[in-house]
C-alpha cells in the first residue's frame, strides 16, 4: 500500500510540477495529494477490516468442521450396534495414554497430564468368561481420521472366529473436537496410545489371553502396527501391516504441500522434512527396522496404490532384509481397489483377507478359525 501511494504521489507531483507557478495550479496539486492520501488511508482500513473478517470466517469454518465431525462420529457409533449387535457386545471406553509430546504452555494448569481418548471394544456374544480368548488390536488409518464402520465386515470376520477386538481413537483422531485433533503425534506417542488400549483389555478382562495378542492395521494403521512390535516386541504374538506408511521422508517428497502442512503445523512436528530429517526418520518404520525382534510379521502392498506409493513399502522390505529380519510379505500387482484393495467387499479382496486370517490363526489359535472362503463369507456377510 505504501509503495502504491508513493508511485501515485510522484506521478501527480511530476504532472503538476511544470504548472505549479500559478496559485490555481498549486491548489489543484494540494487537493490531488489530499485526495490520494484519504483514498489510500480508507483503502488500507478496508483491507484491514476485510482481513479481520476473513480470519473470523476461517475460525468459524474450522469450528464448524469439528462439530460436523462429532456429529458424523455419533451417527457412525450407532451404526456399529446395527452392524455388529447380533454377534458382539459393542462398547466405547474412555482410557488414557502418555502426556502430550509438545505442550503449548508447559507451566499451564494440567500440562503434563495423560492424554485421554476413547477406544472401541468388541467382545463376542458367545464368550465364556471362564475361558481365555485371543485379542486383536486394530488401529485405524488416515491422518486425522477415525475408526468407522468402514471396518465393520473385517470386525465381523474377527469376532466370528472368537477374537476380541480393541480399536483406539488415539490422539489426533477426528470426531472429538479441536483439542484432541491438535494432539496429533504421527508416528510418535500415538503408538503408545494403541499399546495402552492393548494393556487396558488385559488389565480389565480376565478372559483376554495376554499370550495371544495380535496387532493389525492398514496404511497409517499399518505404520502403528509396525512401530508397536518394534517398541514392544514381547507384547505381541504376531502383526499384519497392510499398505503401511513406511517412509515419511519419501512421502513428503511425492505429496503436495497441503498434505505436508498437516505435519508442518506448529502443534505437530512444526518443521519440514528438509529441515528436520531425523525427526521424520524417527517416525518411519523403514528407518527403524533394526528394532524388530522375532514377532511374526506379514506385510501386504499393491503396485497401483494411489495413497501409499509402493516405493515406501519396498524400502521397508529392503530394510528388514538388510537387518536380517524374518518376515513374510506379498507385493500384489495392480489389484483393483488400489490402496483399499484387500479391504473391499469384492471376491479378490476376500481371497486376500482369508490369507491374512490364516496367518493370524496360525499364531493366535482362535476357537473357530476360517478354513475356506465360504467360512469368511458367511461370517462377515451372513450369507
Amino acid at each position: 500500500m505504501t509503495i502504491a501511494f508513493e508511485i501515485s504521489f510522484h506521478k501527480e507531483y511530476l504532472s503538476h510540477k511544470s504548472k505549479a507557478n500559478t496559485k490555481m495550479n498549486k491548489i489543484i496539486l494540494i487537493t490531488t495529494i489530499l485526495i490520494t492520501l484519504i483514498t489510500a488511508q480508507a483503502f488500507t482500513q478496508d483491507v484491514s477490516v476485510l482481513k479481520e473478517e476473513i480470519g473470523k470466517l476461517q475460525k468459524n469454518d474450522e469450528n464448524l468442521n469439528h462439530r460436523i465431525d462429532r456429529l458424523s462420529k455419533q451417527i457412525d457409533d450407532l451404526m456399529w450396534h446395527q452392524k455388529l449387535g447380533d454377534i458382539a457386545h459393542v462398547d466405547k471406553q474412555y482410557i488414557f495414554g502418555p502426556p502430550k509430546w509438545k505442550e503449548e504452555n508447559p507451566t499451564a494448569m494440567g500440562a503434563g497430564n495423560p492424554v485421554k481418548f476413547w477406544t472401541y471394544v468388541f467382545i463376542p456374544l458367545t464368550i465364556d468368561t471362564n475361558k481365555k480368548y485371543p485379542l486383536i488390536v486394530l488401529p485405524h488409518g488416515g491422518v486425522h481420521a477415525d475408526f468407522t464402520t468402514y471396518y465393520s465386515h473385517i470386525v465381523r470376520e474377527l469376532i466370528s472366529q472368537g477374537y476380541i477386538v480393541v480399536a483406539a481413537e488415539y490422539r489426533g483422531s477426528t470426531g472429538y473436537g479441536k483439542s484432541h485433533y491438535k494432539k496429533i503425534d504421527y508416528g510418535g506417542l500415538e503408538i503408545e496410545d494403541v499399546y495402552a488400549s492393548r494393556n487396558h483389555m488385559i488389565e480389565n478382562y480376565s478372559f483376554v489371553d495376554e499370550n495371544r495378542v495380535g496387532i493389525i492395521g492398514w496404511s497409517h494403521g499399518g505404520l502403528i502396527s509396525l512401530m508397536n512390535i518394534f517398541e514392544h516386541p514381547s507384547k505381541y504374538q504376531c502383526a499384519f501391516a497392510g499398505v503401511p506408511v513406511s517412509d515419511l521422508i519419501a512421502r513428503m517428497g511425492y505429496y503436495t504441500q497441503d498434505y505436508r502442512d498437516l505435519y508442518e503445523a506448529e502443534y505437530h512436528i512444526g518443521d519440514q522434512a528438509y529441515d528436520n530429517v531425523e525427526e521424520y526418520k524417527r517416525r518411519s518404520p523403514a528407518w527403524n527396522t533394526h528394532k524388530m525382534k522375532n514377532t511374526p510379521l506379514l506385510i501386504h502392498t499393491n503396485t497401483n496404490d494411489d495413497d501409499v506409493n509402493v516405493l515406501e513399502v519396498e524400502h521397508l522390505i529392503k530394510s528388514l532384509k538388510a537387518d536380517g529380519k524374518k518376515f513374510e510379505y506379498k507385493i500384489y500387482q495392480d489389484v483393483p481397489g488400489g490402496h483399499s484393495f484387500d479391504r473391499m467387499d469384492t471376491k479378490i479382496a476376500k481371497d486376500i483377507r482369508l490369507k491374512i486370517h490364516l496367518f493370524l490363526a496360525k499364531h493366535l489359535n482362535p476357537e473357530k478359525p476360517f478354513k475356506t472362503l465360504k467360512d469368511l463369507q458367511r461370517a462377515g456377510y451372513k450369507f
